[in-house]
């Protein structure tokens, strides 16, 4: 019988109705009541990390989490986390950078409705983790909806629907169906040897920027002055900025020259940025301190940044580098 660590932190699966709406108010035990065949199958050590809607996990969250995953990893043979839809896809970012290390598989769940909701999708999101977490390699992933995508992969798509979840640019690593779990596993090509010792912290001063036609060059003067560290710019297409009337280069470069740190995204949900392509942008080509993400999501971008600025030192020169199936190269 495989023993598995169940850490909850709130979010919708664990919510009740209040005065000012759903708020998080099931522990870790109350959540196993509704999954009786758990108990059945399964040692279950049972921890209750934070009681937060996702919404209210930030940096300082994650590296609590990936503290309670590792002081409880050597004692079972996988980690459920239950966790709120709306942050999670950046939770499993941040914990697949923080746990490079980790020899057991972490596996993210949630709902889109409570547990104690009647068509509830949460008894089958936490089964379905508690047999990816007996089952899969090391690693941090998500299992929702009868999909289990690599951590570094996911993105909510959906505010409604069940399928809330979506693998990006990499096929989903499992699925459930009438006949049980089926795994199609990444090659191991795809990642590199992985970085060791490098501690556990982040650096929560990153921002995300999306650009619109007329974006004012101000905004990146503004980070500078409110002390941001990093930025995630998204894009246009392969990785496109205007320079006509208002030049987002002459910015870029300025931030380059301050030591602040930015990746090249694209706007486009799927496939790469490259900014070799186009004139448009030529412009990042060989400044400092500015970085491609290739076909990274944007919240594992954020995420890996945030780890990078972490340990300025010893990390930034592993954003060029696929270290947990985040990009490809």
């Amino acid at each position: 019988m495989k023993k598995i660590a169940l850490l909850a932190t709130g979010g919708t699966i664990a919510s009740l109705s209040s005065e000012n709406g759903l708020a998080p108010a099931i522990n870790a035990e109350q959540l196993l009541h509704y999954c009786p065949r758990l108990k059945k199958n399964y040692q279950i050590l049972v921890r209750d990390v934070f009681s937060l809607d996702s919404s209210n996990i930030q940096p300082e969250e994650w590296q609590i989490l990936a503290k309670h995953v590792k002081e409880v990893a050597d004692e079972v043979d996988g980690v459920v986390i239950t966790h709120g839809t709306d942050t999670m896809a950046y939770t499993a970012a941040a914990l697949s950078f923080l746990l490079l290390c980790i020899s057991k598989p972490v596996v993210l769940t949630g709902s889109q409705l409570s547990i104690a909701a009647p068509f509830s999708d949460a008894p089958g999101n936490i089964e379905e983790a508690f047999i990816a977490a007996a089952t899969l390699p090391a690693g941090v992933f998500i299992a929702f909806h009868h999909q289990i995508i690599l951590g570094t992969r996911a993105v909510k798509m959906r505010t409604l629907s069940f399928d809330a979840f979506a693998s990006i640019n990499a096929s989903p690593v499992g699925y459930f169906d009438a006949e049980g779990l089926h795994l199609s596993l990444p090659n191991e090509e795809q990642t590199v040897a992985q970085p060791k010792a490098l501690g556990d912290s982040v650096d929560s001063r990153v921002f995300l920027l999306k650009l619109v036609p007329g974006t004012n060059p101000e905004i990146f003067r503004h980070l500078i002055e409110t002390g941001y560290q990093g930025l995630v710019l998204e894009c246009f297409g392969l990785g496109g900025l205007h320079y006509i009337r208002r030049n987002l280069v002459d910015s870029m470069k300025e931030l380059s020259q301050k030591g602040i740190v930015t990746m090249v995204t694209t706007q486009c949900m799927y496939e790469k940025a490259d900014f070799s392509i186009y004139e448009v942008g030529h412009a990042f080509l060989g400044l400092p301190n500015v970085y491609g993400a290739h076909d990274m999501t944007s919240e594992a971008a954020v995420a890996k940044l945030m780890w990078a600025l972490g340990d300025r030192e010893n990390r930034l020169q592993y954003l060029r580098t696929p270290l947990c199936y985040e990009m490809m190269v």
